[in-house]
């Protein structure tokens, strides 16, 4: 049957495989019958996902972005890439007047600056093949807005938004599409062990036009389309996923 979005005869690298969001992508992935390359730091945890998906094709490689040595360890090992999608993060709250440097530092490190060298090493090795795909998941933080405690993290995902912009430009001559998908609140175990109850979060879903928060595999299936050929036309752009909150403030 004609499947526009469909992954088969694609190697996609997940990078977070280990949990949440970026577990959704690689499982949805396999289900459109990609070929899934999962790199993150907890072994347990990426064959944990492994273990929910389709076929049996895909392999890990446990390594942590933050270090160049095993960054270089994750291109040695890839084959040739039709997709690659950046998912790997991490969020925080801290107030702008009390940031200290450190703070700064691995907020940047984890969230710019790892997907930045890792595509820019995966592009110098010619890893990903001509008519591929690179998908960024940034936020609706620091593009659309931001909130009290959010100015440090939606920096980072401002910038990378801000970055996809050059990088499709100078990839286009090779076939190479880039985009993002900017998603707002999604329900993950990154919400767990804050400051916030489970009330404040219900509170705050009431501004939402369908007063619910995103679903990881909905982000997973706006990335599909990314990745797939049916975006064939689409680079530089920020897809934003965020159930209307942006047109309801």
């Amino acid at each position: 049957m004609y499947n526009p979005f469909s992954l088969t005869g694609k190697t996609i690298l997940v990078t977070g495989a280990s949990s949440g969001i970026g577990r959704a992508i690689a499982i949805e992935c396999s289900k459109m019958d990609a070929t899934v390359v999962l790199t993150g730091r907890n072994k347990e945890r990426l064959n944990e996902t492994i273990s929910q998906m389709e076929r049996e094709a895909h392999t890990i490689i446990v390594a942590d972005l933050n270090n160049e040595d095993e960054r270089k360890k994750i291109v040695d090992n890839l084959p040739m890439l039709d997709g690659l999608v950046n998912c790997a993060g991490i969020s925080g709250h801290s107030l702008f007047s009390f940031l200290k440097k450190n703070e700064i530092e691995q907020m940047f490190s984890i969230n710019y600056f790892s997907p930045l060298y890792l595509t820019q090493s995966i592009l110098k090795n010619k890893k990903l093949k001509k008519n591929s795909s690179i998908v960024f998941i940034t936020s609706t933080s620091g593009i659309l807005s931001s909130y009290i405690g959010g100015s440090l993290y939606s920096s980072t995902k401002g910038a990378l938004n801000g970055m996809i912009k050059g990088m499709c430009i100078e990839l286009a001559p090779k076939s190479i599409r880039v985009n993002s998908v900017m998603p707002s609140m999604i329900d993950t175990p990154i919400m767990e062990g804050g400051t916030l109850s489970k009330e404040d979060f219900e509170k705050d879903k009431e501004k939402y036009p369908l007063k619910r928060y995103g679903k990881p595999e909905e982000v997973a299936y706006a990335v599909i389309y990314l990745l797939s050929d049916a975006s064939s036309w689409v680079t530089g752009s920020n897809l934003l996923l965020d159930g209307g909150r942006s047109v309801s403030y």
